[in-house]
């Protein structure tokens, strides 16, 4: 007989009028019974049809998994609050891009397809991504490639070569492996091909494919081939090897000179003497941020005026409506909305504050709300004094040196999801996953607008929920998401779990300790094993 007759002909449903409850009338015992005895007769029944049957049983182990994911053992963080300093699950996760057994050694010189010469163009983080994918393409070709030049022309004018900016020594060993770079080509043959390089411009997000059938025959051809304008010129998903090197240029062999490092970190140790942890903020609330993107911040006449002017610079911008690109979530917030977002999220007043940004539209007056929110307030001509005089000609040495201390912060904070903010979110994610705060934009947008509508409890409460998913953590990196750049998946591992030591760490889990000046100094030496040990000396 089956569950269904059992229960058809086992038991009825009597309706007590004066008490309003329902008994079940048993026919063994003709008396009534309450729901909660009958509830546990028919379990038990099920448990001995599922002995001779395995089918029930084979459900329950169904439902008990389903059940034990709502356990509190398996939620994120959905009704615990939020460590706003550190991810209570980033310790399960690593970087990973080493070689593969079957990736096959560089090419030398003389068995390559030739030299390939790369023009980056942008600023300095727009430019580092096409360095990274530069040696992506030279691996592709079989070619040697030359060390790539940067771009003197952008909108910064900055003067400064690969020399100056990056290790190149340390580029050309690191690589050896996987791509020969030269500094040159060689005069003998710059003689033998009698004219200057052939150049060509490739269209973005190419495919290796591309490079195959319509690079490669022009440069076998020639033998030696600049690629102009060369940023973005390379697909976001290829081969997961090829995904591998990439992360090898940007997370390792890309390394910024010794003073800048040396300077970057004598700024961290300075700001870790003050504070044991810090938060950096990249502003970029610059003119020519707020110009190109069309937005609107109620400066007037005056500010459309300005903002206008700069938009001609670039000559094929469409005109915008600047009320609908906020809705879209695309105008980057004010420094006063960035103070409220982190106050909502739970940084106190006395959180230190490091930030990282050009020149400020609108000056003093834009930034003063901030200061108000977070009166330790400080930047890299706040910190560094007169010692960063030397380095104030070059936009690119003063974007790297903001670089070095905002990838050491404790918590990055981006205002706008630019090339600074997605290269250094995906450093972050595989150095680690340290907290990496993107503002969700589109969703805070209409919750500054009605601020005033609603008390101060409720405005955190909703700022948390619309940041949930936006905090740098773990889980947030998906296949295919994104920017490799800003989500570098095929270079995140996870280590296997072992449930007696997940439930241990979550029973001992308290909030992160403030890291010491002990342990930002050992971080740094294990990336920069070449510190000078008087330069360090001087540090402390």
């Amino acid at each position: 007989m089956g569950v269904a007759k059992v229960w058809r002909y086992s038991c009825g449903v009597l309706a007590n009028t004066q008490k309003q409850h329902f008994f079940f009338s048993c026919w063994l015992w003709r008396r009534p019974i309450s729901c909660t005895k009958v509830c546990g007769f028919m379990l038990f029944a099920l448990g001995l049809i599922s002995l001779f049957t395995g089918y029930v049983a084979s459900n329950l182990e169904l439902y008990s998994q389903r059940l034990a994911k709502g356990a509190w053992f398996y939620k994120q963080d959905g009704d615990a609050p939020i460590d706003i300093w550190k991810s209570r699950y980033s310790t399960s996760y690593y970087g990973c891009s080493e070689r593969g057994p079957r990736f096959a050694s560089a090419v030398n010189v003389r068995s390559s397809n030739g030299y390939l010469l790369i023009a980056t163009s942008g600023g300095l983080n727009q430019q580092r991504t096409g360095i990274t994918d530069a040696v992506v393409v030279a691996r592709i070709l079989n070619a040697t490639l030359v060390v790539p030049e940067l771009d003197h022309h952008s909108f910064w004018k900055d003067d400064s070569d690969f020399f100056d900016i990056f290790d190149v020594k340390w580029f050309i060993s690191y690589l050896a492996k996987d791509v020969t770079v030269v500094k040159r080509v060689p005069e003998k043959v710059m003689r033998l091909m009698g004219k200057p390089p052939y150049t060509m411009r490739v269209p973005r997000k190419s495919e290796p494919e591309y490079y195959l059938d319509q690079v490669l025959p022009v440069l076998l051809k020639r033998r030696v081939l600049q690629l102009t304008k060369f940023d973005f010129r390379v697909a976001n998903d290829l081969d997961e090897e090829l995904q591998k090197l990439r992360c090898r240029v940007n997370y390792h062999a890309l390394r910024f000179t010794k003073p800048i490092r040396n300077f970057g970190q004598k700024l961290v140790v300075r700001m870790r003497k003050m504070a044991r942890r810090f938060v950096a903020v990249h502003l970029r609330f610059e003119p020519d941020m707020l110009a190109f993107s069309g937005c609107y911040y109620g400066g007037g006449d005056k500010e459309r005026y300005e903002l206008a002017e700069i938009r001609k610079r670039w000559a094929t911008l469409p005109e915008l409506i600047p009320d609908e690109e906020r809705t879209r979530g695309r105008c980057p917030l004010t420094p006063h909305e960035v103070g409220l977002m982190l106050r909502a999220l739970g940084f106190k007043n006395e959180t230190y504050l490091y930030v990282a940004s050009g020149e400020v539209y609108g000056g003093e007056k834009t930034l003063q709300p901030l200061k108000e929110l977070f009166p330790n307030f400080y930047t890299k001509e706040i910190v560094a004094g007169d010692e960063l005089k030397p380095f104030l000609p070059y936009s690119s040495n003063l974007a790297a040196i903001d670089y070095v201390v905002c990838d050491e912060s404790d918590v990055f904070v981006t205002n706008n999801n630019g090339n600074m903010a997605k290269i250094l979110a995906g450093s972050r994610r595989y150095m680690g996953h340290k907290r990496t705060i993107r503002p969700n934009a589109k969703r805070l947008s209409a919750l500054f607008q009605a601020r005033n509508k609603m008390d101060w409890d409720t405005f955190s409460r909703k700022v948390k929920s619309c940041q949930s998913g936006f905090m740098g953590d773990p889980e947030e990196v998906r296949l295919g998401r994104g920017e490799f750049h800003e989500y570098p998946s095929s270079c995140i591992c996870k280590t296997p779990f072992n449930h007696s030591n997940f439930i241990e760490k979550y029973n001992n889990h308290t909030p992160s300790a403030n890291p010491s000046l002990l342990d930002s100094r050992y971080r740094y030496i294990r990336n920069s094993s070449d510190l000078d040990d008087k330069i360090l000396q001087k540090l402390y």
